[in-house]
């Protein structure tokens, strides 16, 4: 009965967690809505991001599962030199692709 108590606690507490920090320079890569417009942007190659979405037989909150897929977007566009994202695809499985981009401004 503990074991079952402390499988469920850990799930739960996974799911609450973020496990992708934003890296220095991250917070100002802006994220666009699908299907905005990125005219007058150079666009400078793609991204997947991968993320757990389970833990053993628990599903974790999608929310908490895409914010964390653009976490990793904007870590991968500052080693880019990106400025700017755009999700090419909804999270699907935890995992989602993105173009990464340099807009002015």
């Amino acid at each position: 009965m503990i074991r079952i108590t402390a499988i469920a606690a850990l799930c739960l507490l996974a799911g609450a967690c973020t496990w992708v920090p934003m890296e220095t320079g991250a917070a100002s890569v802006r994220v666009l809505a699908a299907g905005a417009s990125t005219a007058g942007c150079t666009k400078l190659g793609e991204i997947e991001g991968n993320v757990t979405d389970r833990v053993a037989l628990y599903e974790r909150n999608p929310l908490r599962v895409q914010e964390e897929l653009e976490t990793m977007a904007r870590n991968e566009a500052v080693s880019l030199g990106a400025n700017t994202v755009l999700p090419l695809e909804p999270p699907r499985d935890g995992r989602q692709r993105y173009s990464a981009w340099r807009c002015p401004g």
